[in-house]
Parts: C-alpha cells; sequence; structure tokens
C-alpha cells in the first residue's frame, strides 16, 4: 500500500474518557488499571437487563459551547471538541495564530459509530410524548452524522477537508487510516483525527440488550464487569469518551519543532462478507488485517512487541481475536504481549480504536504496558499473553492496534515508535 517516502506521525494526543479527563489522567488510570465502569447516572435504567456503562463522570463541556447552542447538539459533541483541543495544545499549535493558508492546510477526520443517535434518539423521545415544541430546529443537520466533524472545524476554524467516517467500531482506526493516506497523498500537511462517541442512551442501550451482547451479571458490581477473556464474561459494556489526535506529516513536524509520539506507519482493512453481528470463526480476515498493516509499514512480524486487542468481553469476539493473532503471528504469537483497554473503560463503539492508539502511544512514552483488569479465571481457548490485573514494564518499538466490527469489519493500525524531534 505504501505509495511515496513520507512518513506520519502523531505529535498530539486530547482524551475524554471514562476513566480520565484529560491525556494524562486518562493515562494514568490506564496504567494502573483503575476502572471507569460505574452504574448509568444518564437514565434510569431499571427496565433494562443491563445497568452499567462506561460513562465520562464530571465533565463539563460549557466552555466548548455557547449556552444557546446546548439544546441542538449530541452529547457527543463537547466531548470531541474537548479532546480536539488538547490534541491540538499538546501538539502546540496555536490555531488563531495561524494564516488562513495554514488553516486551509489542516483536515478534520472523525471516526464515529454512532454519531449524534443520543441526540435523535432525544428528538424522537419529545415528539412522540407530545412536545415536539421543545425540538430544536437543527434536529436535521445535528442528526447528520457528517455534522461532527463539521463541530470541530467550525469551532477551530479549520478549512481543510472535514470527513467522517463511521464503519461501526472499526471507525476511528479508518479514520486515522484514511487520514494518513490523504495526508501521504498531500492532500492536506496535518489532520485532527480521532473517535468520539456516546451511545448511553435508553434506547440504544435496550436495543444492545435484546441483542444479548451486554454483560447483564455484574450490575451489582460494575467495575467487574468488563472481563475480556475470562471464562466467565457474558458480554460487553457499553462506553462512551473522545480520544483525538494532531497527525502531520514528518517534514512538517520537524520544521515547526515538534514533538512526536510516534509514526503511524501502517494501514490494514478486510471484511469477513460474513453476518450483520457475528464474526467468521476462522478468523482469516482479522488475520489478515494485521498482516496488511505491517505490510503497508514494511514492517516483519518479528519485530511486534506490543498489540492492542479489541478485546470485547464477548464469548464469541474474543475467542476469534485470539485465534487471529495465532493465525497472523504463528509461534510468536505466545510471546507478544496484548491489552484489552474495555476491561477499564467499557466500550466506547466507533471510538475505540482511537483509545487504544491514544493507550499504546503513551506505553510506548513511558515504556509501560497497560493490563487488562478483571483476568481472574482466563477462558482456555483464550489463551495468549494478556498483561493480565497489572501493568508491566516493557520497551516498545512497535505496536500493532486491532479492531473488529459489526458487519464482519476488520481493521489494523501499526505504530512505531521515535525518539522526540527525531
Amino acid at each position: 500500500m505504501q505509495n511515496n517516502n513520507k512518513h506520519v506521525v502523531i505529535t498530539g494526543i486530547g482524551a475524554v474518557s471514562p476513566n480520565g479527563i484529560g491525556r494524562e489522567p486518562f493515562w494514568e488510570s490506564t496504567q494502573k488499571g483503575v476502572s471507569g465502569v460505574q452504574s448509568i447516572s444518564l437514565f434510569d435504567p431499571s427496565h433494562l437487563s443491563a445497568q452499567i456503562a462506561g460513562e465520562v463522570k464530571n465533565f463539563d463541556g460549557d466552555e466548548f459551547l455557547k449556552f444557546k447552542d446546548r439544546p441542538h447538539v449530541s452529547r457527543v459533541v463537547p466531548l470531541a471538541l474537548a479532546a480536539s483541543d488538547e490534541a491540538l495544545r499538546d501538539a502546540g499549535v496555536d490555531v488563531e495564530a495561524l494564516s488562513m493558508a495554514e488553516k486551509r492546510r489542516i483536515g478534520v477526520m472523525l471516526g464515529t459509530g454512532g454519531g449524534s443517535v443520543e441526540f435523535t434518539e432525544e428528538m424522537y423521545r419529545l415528539y412522540y410524548t407530545g412536545q415536539a415544541k421543545r425540538i430544536s430546529v437543527y434536529t436535521i443537520p445535528s442528526s447528520t452524522i457528517g455534522t461532527l466533524a463539521s463541530e470541530i472545524s467550525m469551532h477551530f476554524g479549520l478549512r481543510g477537508l472535514s470527513h467522517v467516517v463511521s464503519t461501526g467500531c472499526t471507525s476511528s482506526t479508518d479514520a486515522l487510516g484514511h487520514a494518513e493516506l490523504m495526508i501521504k497523498a498531500g492532500m492536506v500537511d496535518s489532520f485532527v483525527v480521532g473517535g468520539a462517541d456516546a451511545p448511553i442512551a435508553p434506547l440504544i442501550m435496550g436495543a444492545f440488550c435484546l441483542m444479548r451482547i451486554l454483560t447483564s451479571s455484574w450490575n451489582h458490581d460494575p467495575q467487574r464487569g468488563s472481563r475480556p477473556f475470562t471464562r466467565n464474561r457474558d458480554g460487553f459494556v457499553l462506553g462512551e469518551g473522545a480520544w483525538m489526535f494532531f497527525l502531520e506529516e514528518l517534514e512538517h513536524a520537524r520544521r515547526r519543532g515538534a514533538r512526536i509520539y510516534g509514526e503511524l506507519a501502517g494501514y490494514g482493512s478486510t471484511c469477513d462478507a460474513y453476518h450483520r453481528v457475528r464474526m467468521d470463526e476462522s478468523g482469516e480476515e482479522p488475520a489478515r488485517a494485521m498482516a496488511m498493516a505491517l505490510d503497508d509499514a514494511a514492517l516483519s512480524k518479528d519485530q511486534v512487541d506490543y498489540i492492542n486487542l479489541h478485546g470485547t468481553s464477548t464469548l464469541l469476539n474474543d475467542r476469534i481475536e485470539t485465534r487471529a493473532v495465532k493465525l497472523c503471528f504463528g509461534k510468536k504469537a505466545d510471546s507478544i504481549p496484548g491489552s484489552a483497554l474495555k476491561s477499564l473503560i467499557g466500550h466506547p463503539q466507533g471510538a475505540c480504536g482511537a483509545a487504544g492508539i491514544a493507550a499504546t502511544l503513551l506505553a510506548m512514552r513511558d515504556e509501560v504496558l497497560p493490563p487488562t483488569i478483571n483476568l481472574d479465571d482466563p477462558d482456555e481457548e483464550c489463551d495468549l499473553d494478556y498483561v493480565p490485573d497489572i501493568g508491566r514494564h516493557k520497551e516498545i518499538g512497535v505496536a500493532l492496534c486491532n479492531c473488529i466490527a459489526f458487519g464482519s469489519k476488520n481493521s489494523a493500525l501499526v505504530l512505531k515508535h521515535m525518539n522526540g524531534t527525531s
């Protein structure tokens, strides 16, 4: 897939997560194995079988929205704006000081699964309960998934392309992959890119419960509910949040004197073409996506030091992902440590890939592998090194981030460590 000699690097990270608001609070909780899963407070979940979620608590997005705009946008908008603002500041980009020409060379690429579906659900509720006069005049544009990228572009005055990628749980992984390809093609110099989702709402939760893929066994002990690769797992925990990055061409970063977290070195994506929600049990296509990403990065499987796993905590997904890793890496699979971030934050749908990228870049920086918590009784079919319960010191030169989505989609990214401004 490589088409030129350009290299694309990440120079800024922003995070609004269930286990920490801000990049460093998120990372501190993540490396220590602190869960952000709690009982749902956004609405009364007592009628549902699943009553826990990875909510972002104590978040004040007022600085990113005018008071008059609050009723007209989804909860996901201030989450995405806050994470984007932190990523830009972390990268040392002062948008107020940019020229018009510079703003036209910065794009926005947001990955999201549900977009503003929570907002749309609320508008339907108002309409069908006789409160039509309370419906937002901006219901149509605010319900359109592409508007989310526009909100970021408008807030920061960025004039480059403004796109949304929505491929289910692979959305933000695909957004980063597409942004990398566009920078290499010379379409823009840099991107504000990542993922955001806020799907914790009554109808959405109820629909997931109907599918029987949310855990219902841990309502009494929420922080133990998300338990990837564990024998007694019975479903995932829904989550929310936003993780955004400043992505730019290497020479562009060097000219700015930017600090570099790592290179986004490779991207691969495949489809099982199998089922709306079930994975093909062979694991062949997610394995191929990982191999494609490594090939795109011109790296061998022997060079991979760490895998950030999709690890949803469902019976099928964890088993097949384990199989896919073995298919991709062969005998080396047993010696590559991997973590399931969802054990700490739940499953933030289309934002999960960006969450994993953020955790992986910070793990590279600090040489600490984040743990997979609640792994007290491993499934005999899930027998890899998942860094159980306690973080571990390790230098990471090359990492692979894996994502799997409804509709049989599979995507993977390769990150490569770079020293400072090298």
